[in-house]
């Protein structure tokens, strides 16, 4: 069996439980560790564990990443986990389990920056890179060993090792032969694990897991599924391929391939973004137009960060807001040219707003913008309103002040009002 420390990346002979170089207990091994070439790279807590290498004094205390009473938590850190705090629970819930923890709003503009960073240091490794989210992706390695020196695997620990020296944040990785099952493998040993799901222990492996551990299967599936007599990924590994075609179409089929650890899908370096969006529920409700755009402002700000960590921009600002009774308004607006700017998305969305603005209270706000393509980083020339790429010039110089100070250096007039409210 081939095995190798995560830390020194030495080899490792025998059935030592430490490197015998430097002793580590991190010891990798697997009888198919240098034959596969699938990752997947999971940032560990990401929102949290950047605030908590940010103020080292968080270190040992549980940490909440999130909105108000009213809002939900974007990410807890592994501490708070252990109360049973998890991500999108309500912030009331994850206080009543947790009521000692530390809360953070969070700071998009920040973590997208370190996702861009450990996003760089994937493409070094492959550019066969696949993005779901802005703190994991799917990696496919093949072909690479002559390029590093090395197997997959050990370019992996290299890289998990460079993100934890370099930018402070650890990830958890899995490793296997298909999307679906490095997906799975990155679950099992978190956080700052790696493991190695080959394709010899996929079936036994997923056989006594639940039918929605599979991938694509929500809670209608999975009742549907159960009713049919199929309760464990095992029942449908039992079953004909053409049984589950004939009951379920070509879901059938995928759930049947799934189960035993089939999966055909390619890394897709290219994954187009639909919309970038953010959103906020208030701790108590609004009416005013003022109180409103205040929001509306914050909210701009970080889907303009957001945007111009990826680099694209956008032709479509949406409006969202939640009524005091959960009723829902959307709302367009078409620009005439595509911007990432906080600024221009604001003044679309505050368009939006004014006229919904009647009385009525509001209990959540939120601004989106779709029609996405790529920004070259400056606005248009417009002849005939000039002060737009003043305004524009403007918000990248603040960008950069940013960028090199903190987000604080610089704080527009709204937000500032907000802060002192």
């Amino acid at each position: 069996m081939s095995r190798f420390c995560r830390d020194c990346l030495a080899d490792t002979p025998g059935a030592a439980k430490r490197c015998v170089t430097c002793g580590s207990p991190r010891v990798l091994g697997h009888p198919e560790l240098h034959m596969l070439s699938m990752a997947h790279i999971d940032c560990d807590g990401f929102y949290a564990t950047i605030e908590k290498r940010d103020d080292p004094s968080l270190a040992d205390k549980p940490v909440i990443v999130g909105g108000g009473r009213r809002g939900v938590v974007a990410t807890a850190c592994y501490i708070a986990r252990t109360y049973g705090v998890r991500s999108a629970m309500p912030m009331f819930q994850a206080l009543q389990l947790c009521p000692h923890a530390t809360i953070i709003k969070p700071n998009m503009a920040k973590y997208a920056d370190v996702g861009r960073q450990v996003r760089c240091l994937m493409l070094e490794l492959s550019p066969l890179v696949e993005p779901l989210s802005i703190d994991e992706a799917f990696i496919d390695l093949s072909g690479t060993a002559r390029l590093h020196g090395a197997s997959p695997a050990r370019s992996l620990a290299r890289f998990a090792r460079e993100v934890e020296s370099r930018l402070g944040i650890t990830v958890s990785v899995g490793l296997s032969a298909n999307k679906f099952l490095a997906k799975v493998a990155s679950e099992v040993d978190k956080p700052r694990g790696f493991a190695v799901l080959g394709l010899e222990d996929a079936r036994a492996f997923l056989a006594p897991k639940p039918v929605s551990f599979i991938w694509g299967i929500g809670k209608v599936a999975e009742m549907r599924l159960k009713r049919d007599g199929f309760s464990t990924v095992g029942d449908l590994q039992r079953a004909e391929e053409a049984e589950l075609m004939q009951r379920y179409g070509s879901d059938g089929l995928r759930i049947s391939r799934l189960s035993r650890g089939i999966d055909a899908r390619r890394v897709t370096p290219e994954r187009d973004a639909k919309t970038v969006s953010a959103e906020t529920t208030f701790n108590v409700d609004l009416a005013d137009l003022r109180a409103l755009e205040k929001r509306l402002w914050s909210l701009a700000e970080r889907v303009s960060a957001r945007l111009k960590a990826v680099a694209l921009a956008g032709s479509t600002v949406r409006l969202k807001l939640k009524t005091a009774d959960f009723r829902l308004r959307t709302r367009a607006q078409s620009l005439d040219r595509p911007t990432a700017l906080a600024y221009r998305i604001f003044t679309a969305g505050r368009r939006l707003l004014a006229r919904e603005t009647d009385g009525t209270k509001f209990r959540l706000i939120g601004i989106g913008v779709s029609g996405l393509v790529s920004d070259t980083g400056a606005e248009t020339l417009d002849l005939i309103e000039p002060w737009t790429g003043r305004l524009g010039a403007a918000e990248r110089a603040m960008d950069r002040v940013r960028q090199r100070f903190g987000r604080d250096a610089v704080i527009r007039g709204l937000t500032f009002e907000q802060e002192q409210e």
